[in-house]
């Protein structure tokens, strides 16, 4: 149909709507928001069929109140067929869900499907169908590569708001090492444009020739028109870890490097002040670079890559930091390095390894938290997650006893490591009872020793009040409102246990 300003409105033979504009007797398309959208709409067609919404169910445990869990809450993300009739989708998406559904492309069932892997560190979970037959006449998208700065890319997805797929178009902005928001502790190749991904789009494939370069997943606040994909670097290398039926995660070589711009310093060092090599600042205790690396070595080259004075390396038309090619390797390969030592170059092998050492300081998924409960003291584990429930996204402001814990979780490992803890325990809460109503301590408060025992884990908290044998527990703590002392009687506290629990609702009065 033609009205009379030269506009064609009509539906296709697939029943969808689409609307022309005629310019000098020619029409040319405005599908999907744009003249000129003939390439996005073929595009958006090739991926439509294999992309789909993933519906959960979830419940998170209230970490400052261990033994409980959150409302059951409902969500929604994205996901899309890959080789293996298996679905890709992002971590966060899945995270603690208690149950998830599929719902194809135009297909009004809900289908069930289990977890197969989970990469919270690069949020990347892979799913699979308790029917994987549904998905057997679905043709798997294929992947590509990283796209070019200024190229443009379409996103697929369901984004909150409505139940049809979205796509939008967008250009690619900058290609950089960015922090994943869902770990929280760590940063990977990321890739930054303008289309819009909004929640519900997190999982949806990004499309560039009719191939994958990248999954939706994350926002910057303050940003505008920005959003981030996870390029095809990081997608394969979760992929080809799981192959061994085991995910072990992205190696960390445990170096920090600082930039070498200062010309008086590289004299210093014997440098030529050529623009090359980034300073070895600092060495992760007991890591696999301490064993092969010295403060104040030079790294000139990493597998190839020629490293600047700035940390950063040309990686396929991109300036980005060095840290890019450790994590191109898989958990127990070699990288090949070469520095500058006493003078002259010097190359050496660099075994990788997943670490797992600073797992609180990030968010933890899947396993809920650890906890001992005596006397109505509780007793939990300082984690990321720990900090986010206390402060309650803000409520009181930031105290000074949270101040306290997030250096002890964050800093202190850093500043001083042979001062942390491998599991700082905090006291979360004191659950009120005749036996405890004299207890000063109420909670947030970093437990530092019980009956003389130094606390570097909950299992300490409990060897140390169920083995003493004197009248009274005494408690240490650090913190700057609370008096470094307190005490329990033993006795009533071990009586009233059970009671305490019954009052309170609680099946266990730990969880280790």
């Amino acid at each position: 149909m033609q009205n009379s300003k030269g506009v064609l409105a009509g539906t296709d033979n697939l029943g969808r709507r689409f609307v022309r504009v005629v310019l000098s007797g020619l029409p040319m398309a405005l599908l999907l928001g744009g003249i000129g959208s003939a390439a996005l709409r073929a595009e958006a067609f090739v991926a439509e069929r294999a992309v789909v919404q993933i519906l959960t169910s979830s419940q998170v445990p209230v970490y400052d109140a261990p033994w409980r869990f959150q409302p059951v809450q409902r969500s929604s993300g994205t996901g899309f067929v890959i080789e293996g009739g298996r679905i890709l989708t992002n971590a966060h998406v899945i995270a603690w869900a208690k149950q998830i559904l599929v719902r194809r492309y135009q297909d009004p069932r809900l289908l069930p499907a289990r977890l197969v892997f989970a990469g919270h560190d690069c949020d990347l979970a892979l799913l699979e169908l308790i029917d994987p037959t549904e998905l057997a006449e679905v043709k798997p998208l294929e992947f590509g590569e990283l796209p070019e700065v200024r190229s443009t890319v379409v996103t697929a997805g369901y984004p909150a708001g409505g139940d049809q797929m979205s796509f939008t178009r967008g250009v690619v902005s900058r290609i950089e090492v960015q922090p994943y928001a869902h770990p929280g502790n760590r940063a990977l190749l990321a890739v930054q444009t303008d289309a819009a991904i909004n929640p519900g789009n997190s999982g949806g494939p990004v499309i560039q020739d009719d191939k994958v370069v990248g999954v939706a997943f994350q926002g910057m606040p303050g940003l505008q028109n920005a959003g981030f994909f996870i390029p095809p670097e990081v997608i394969q290398h979760f992929l080809d870890d799981i192959k061994d039926g085991r995910y072990d995660g992205f190696p960390m070589a445990g170096v920090t490097f600082y930039d070498l711009q200062n010309s008086a310093y590289r004299r210093l060092l014997g440098l030529p002040d050529d623009g090359r090599g980034a300073r070895v600042d600092a060495l992760r205790a007991n890591g696999p670079a301490e064993r092969v690396l010295k403060p104040d070595d030079v790294l000139l080259e990493a597998n190839g890559y020629v490293v600047g004075s700035d940390g950063l390396v040309l990686y396929k038309g991109n300036r980005v930091t060095v840290a890019v090619v450790f994590q191109e390797l898989q958990a127990g390969q070699v990288l090949r390095l070469k520095v500058w030592r006493d003078g002259g170059p010097l190359e050496v092998d660099l075994p990788l390894e997943a670490y797992d050492g600073d797992r609180l300081n990030g968010r933890q998924y899947d396993e809920p938290p650890r906890y001992f409960i005596h006397g109505g003291l509780v007793f939990t584990s300082l984690s990321a997650n720990y900090l986010d429930s206390a402060s309650d996204g803000g409520r009181g402001g930031v105290r000074d006893e949270l101040a306290q814990l997030a250096f002890e979780l964050h800093h202190l490992p850093v500043e001083s490591p042979a001062a942390a803890r491998t599991e700082p325990v905090v006291l979360s809460s004191v659950l009120p009872h005749p036996v405890n109503a004299d207890f000063g301590v109420r909670g947030q408060a970093l437990v530092n020793r019980i009956n003389g025992v130094r606390i570097t884990c909950l299992e300490d908290v409990k060897r140390a009040l169920l083995e003493h044998k004197g009248e009274r527990h005494r408690f240490e703590f650090w913190g700057p409102k609370y008096g470094p002392l307190d005490a329990l009687d033993r006795a009533a506290a071990t009586a009233a246990n059970a009671d305490i629990l019954r009052t309170y609702g609680i099946v266990s009065s730990e969880r280790l």
